[in-house]
């Protein structure tokens, strides 16, 4: 039997030395870089190729070019810097991807989920080991590792739209809570083994975390309100904002005896309320994450493994072999267990198991301190690197073959809404009048969330007006920057995107033109917030356009940057409840309030309490929604309700053309000059 493992380890040296005919790994840095890229761009492809999941080939391509495959390249501080990175990247984009409200909803079954997926492992875990003669801590500190898992199949998941279905919510929030008891665990041992439990060391740990989670969720989105608010301009601030935020908070959890991991989720859920799922900033944190930090993590993770320990040390087959059977089994337990309980089909219970099955980042953490303080020996770490390896494998793969078919379960399970998209435009074409650099951003921000949801087109439109007198190069160059600046934006959030530049008469009119033209479903308009007498009298620019569009019209303003609004708020008269726009308006506002993360509230409006009793809600609307009901003088009751961080709402039919009348009605306008500061769009509709 020695006589084939020594036979074995001559092959795999003489195959390596083939392959790497100088025996000495690559340390150019064009060189390293270069080989990186080719196997990020090369793997991913071929893995796919034969069905399996792209991780997977970067996994082991990480095996074959490591120090313990071929030696192409090392494991050297730069690989372990870019790949911590990596690993940070993966749990921050997971806790952007997890929306609070979301975890609200499915706490009881994060929590259920949670602790089932701690239990199961470390009880099977603690037994498994002592069989093998380990002692009862390092058996102990071993079925933590069990526990504790790496949400390594993340991008599969996003990838197949399935995030924010109640069996991702479920298993985000339960990472969470087994993440933090399985290094809670390993804290505890070592001090134990070290002989240093004692009350001090639980008085530091618990209120040090309790403070820091609070301060995490309470403190970074208030500071980035802020920031966004005071330079949200700068785009390239907005992103090295987002990626300080991530390295500060792992930073502190460092500080406090947690793992980065942890704070870098945190730090995800914290800031994903400032961010718009569909925005250009999320886009370009997701392409950068995905495209080249996360691929860093993965490969750095295969080049820890080592395929000759098995061969050199045939015990290792025993300690291994337990160690992934035990690894297998105790996720599926609690992921079983758990999704028929919840009432989950058999693909969404699958998409729980594969991405709670992997075993990385906790786990060589825990297995590594345990080594370095000689808890454990080498059989172990052998074992576990045998149990990463057969996991990361495993994981992706079942995300992959089963998350397809849990998309029918939804996260939040409501009765079916009528201003979901069975009543709107399939496809939005949006025209957006582009003049002002300083109120363009928020208005294409605006008009990329309503094109991007529904799949449609973005149509930025300047004009230059024909004055009987040739027009200057400047302004043809000021057009075509404008115009320019929309196309970028638009190409960042990945949104078809067909710039209009024209020549007209009046701006008023070559808008109406265009949105004929061009079959445009809706327009957005930049508003000041008031008419003055002139334009009372004579008509402005956004009288003129409501009256004579064809298609419904937006008039926004936004004096702060849109993706810091907390909360979305629509009014709706009485006269309108009967209106067949109310259901186009109330899906615009709610998609608005989804997409900005906001909560969600419709102001009804009604004249007599006692009438509306026998109604108590809009049928438009889902059992979901909030409906608060006022009477009175709309003006004075919805300004005392309006808080800073709020997205006024209102409709507008087709207003009486009367002399000296705005067309978008005397409330809205009085709404706008009482709150300076608020912002507010006016749906118009046409007949």
């Amino acid at each position: 039997m020695g006589n084939l493992w020594t036979q074995l380890e001559t092959v795999w040296q003489s195959v390596s030395t083939t392959l790497n005919p100088l025996n000495d790994p690559v340390t150019d840095p064009v060189g390293v870089f270069l080989i990186i890229m080719a196997i990020m761009l090369v793997a991913p492809l071929l893995f796919e190729r034969i069905r399996l999941p792209g991780i997977v080939g970067l996994i082991i391509a990480g095996v074959v070019i490591g120090p313990n495959g071929l030696g192409i390249l090392e494991r050297d501080s730069t690989i372990i810097l870019l790949g911590t990175v990596g690993l940070l990247f993966l749990m921050f984009m997971a806790g952007l991807e997890t929306s609070l409200d979301d975890l609200k909803y499915n706490a009881d079954k994060a929590m259920i989920f949670g602790i089932a997926t701690f239990a199961v492992p470390m009880g099977l875990g603690t037994l498994a080991m002592l069989s093998l003669q380990y002692n009862l801590l390092a058996a102990i500190l071993v079925a933590s590792c069990f526990a504790s898992h790496t949400l390594l199949a993340l991008p599969i998941a996003s990838k197949l739209g399935i995030m924010r279905t109640q069996a991702v919510t479920a298993t985000l929030g339960a990472t969470l809570i087994t993440n933090v008891l399985a290094l809670l665990v390993l804290a505890v041992i070592v001090k134990a083994h070290q002989g240093n439990l004692d009350a001090g060391f639980w008085i530091v740990l618990i209120p040090s975390l309790a403070v820091y989670t609070f301060a995490t969720l309470w403190g970074v989105p208030r500071i980035g309100r802020w920031f966004f608010r005071r330079f949200g301009h700068d785009e390239g601030a907005e992103f090295t904002f987002v990626v300080a935020t991530l390295f500060v908070v792992s930073y502190a959890a460092e500080l406090i005896q947690i793992e980065p991991i942890i704070g870098a989720f945190l730090a995800g859920i914290a800031i994903t309320q400032l961010i718009p799922q569909l925005s250009p900033l999320m886009n370009r944190i997701q392409f950068i994450g995905n495209t080249l930090f996360v691929p860093f993590f993965l490969i750095s993770v295969g080049m820890l493994v080592n395929p000759l320990v098995l061969i050199q040390n045939p015990q290792s087959l025993l300690v291994s072999g337990v160690m992934v059977a035990v690894a297998i089994v105790a996720k599926w337990v609690p992921a079983w267990g758990s999704g028929k309980l919840f009432g989950f089909d058999r693909s969404a219970i699958m998409v729980m198991f594969g991405l709670s099955v992997a075993q990385a980042a906790s786990t060589l953490a825990a297995i590594t301190v345990a080594y370095q303080i000689e808890l454990v020996d080498q059989l172990t770490v052998n074992g576990t690197i045998a149990m990463i390896l057969v996991t990361c494998i495993v994981s992706p793969w079942v995300t992959a073959r089963w998350g397809a078919g849990s998309k029918a379960t939804p996260t939040h399970q409501v009765k079916p809404d009528r201003t979901s998209n069975d009543t709107a435009p399939p496809r939005y074409r949006i025209l957006v009048p582009v003049a002002n650099p300083n109120t363009e951003d928020n208005l294409l921000q605006l008009a990329l969330i309503l094109a991007k949801t529904s799949g449609g087109t973005l149509l930025p439109l300047h004009i230059l007006t024909d004055s009987q007198a040739p027009i200057s190069v400047e302004a043809k160059t000021q057009q075509a920057q404008l115009l320019a600046f929309a196309e970028t934006v638009a190409h960042a959030a990945v949104t078809p995107v067909e710039a209009i530049g024209r020549v007209d008469g009046s701006i008023d009119r070559g808008i109406v033109r265009v949105a004929q033209e061009r079959n445009a479903d809706l327009v957005i308009c930049g508003w000041k917030g008031y008419s003055t007498y002139r334009e009372n009298f004579f008509g402005s620019v956004i009288d003129n356009v409501v009256r004579r569009a064809t298609v419904p019209v937006m008039v926004s303003r936004f004096p702060q940057p849109i993706k810091t609004l907390k909360r979305v708020l629509l009014v709706v008269s009485e006269g309108e409840t009967v209106r067949a726009n109310l259901q186009q308006g109330l899906f615009l506002a709610r998609t608005l309030a989804t997409e900005l993360k906001a909560s969600f509230i419709v102001l009804h409006a009604i004249s007599d309490f006692r009438r509306a009793a026998t109604d108590q809600s809009l049928p438009e609307l889902s059992s979901d929604v909030a409906v608060q009901r006022i009477q009175g003088n709309l003006v004075g009751k919805v300004s005392r309700m309006l808080q800073t961080d709020d997205l006024l709402i209102m409709m507008a039919g087709n207003q009486p053309e009367r002399f000296g009348a705005s067309a978008l009605g005397v409330a809205p306008e009085a709404i706008a000059r009482l709150h300076p500061t608020l912002s507010i769009i006016i749906i118009h509709f046409p007949h």
